[in-house]
């Protein structure tokens, strides 16, 4: 008899861990299908835009090819999808490229449409305030808040490789070598602070001087080495915080346009 109410106790604890099991399984793959779900919406929305819209100078132009880039790197990721957080990235890939597309029309003079949802490290990096024109190791730099036949690069603003990158119009995407690489360059922080030192909005201060302050230890200590105070082994270190590599936490809400947001050449709303 003893035997029978153990087996009876084995069988319900048994069949209480399935059912958790199981649960669980489900729960996961209905997450997965809903980020699967809002990430084709974006998509959509991105592909209209980059089918439909064509800029008509350099900024734009360049703007539109980030967004196609974009557009591209969103599908591929799609396909390759398997849980949850893989989705989520795919909708802040396509939400770059949304970011791409605003900036093109705006540099066409034409309505940009309603505003995003902010991307992780924009508001840590902040924004182009001012023009700058710098020259940095014998090569010149220019920042704007506005694009221009000089500053035709538009970043939409983040963290890249560890460190702020401000939303605005560049003469160049000197960030892109750290994007892949995941790490500056030794003498980055002079770059950062001759561009963006002082600039209203910007939050990156502090973390340069921190690197001015590895640079001269390095230099200071005599030993022949980096002077940087950086190891070079480090070089192909990436953290996942820059923009391209989509590294977001895709909380926000899917509700700032519906499923018509975009037609090409204007908005509806």
């Amino acid at each position: 008899m003893g035997t029978v109410v153990l087996l009876a106790i084995v069988l319900v604890i048994l069949g209480g861990v399935l059912y958790l099991v199981k649960s669980s399984a489900d729960t996961k793959r209905r997450e997965l299908e809903d980020a699967k779900s809002e990430a084709r919406r974006w998509v959509e929305r991105l592909g209209g835009q980059v089918m439909n819209l064509t800029g008509t100078d350099l900024a734009s132009q360049q703007a539109m090819a980030d967004a196609s880039e974009r557009f591209t790197a969103a599908g591929s990721q799609m396909e390759q999808a398997q849980t949850k957080e893989q989705a989520r990235q795919v909708t802040q890939t396509a939400m770059e490229g949304l970011y791409y597309v605003r900036a093109a029309r705006i540099a066409m003079d034409m309505d940009p449409g309603p505003e995003l949802p902010d991307l992780t490290g924009q508001s840590r990096a902040g924004s182009v305030s001012e023009d700058r024109d710098v020259t940095v190791e014998g090569h010149e730099y220019a920042a704007s808040p506005k694009p221009g036949s000089r500053t035709p690069h538009y970043y939409p603003g983040g963290v890249v490789a560890g460190r702020p990158v401000p939303q605005g119009w560049y003469s160049e995407p000197w960030w892109k070598p750290a994007l892949v690489a995941g790490a500056w360059g030794v003498g980055s922080f002079l770059l950062f602070d001759a561009m963006f030192s002082g600039m209203h909005g910007y939050s990156g201060d502090a973390l340069n001087a921190a690197y001015a302050d590895g640079y001269q230890d390095g230099a200071d200590g005599g030993d022949g080495g980096d002077a940087s105070g950086f190891d070079s082994g480090d070089s192909g270190g990436y953290d996942g915080g820059g923009s391209y590599d989509g590294g977001y936490d895709g909380g926000f809400d899917s509700g700032g346009f519906d499923s018509g947001g975009f037609d090409g050449g204007g908005f509806d709303f």
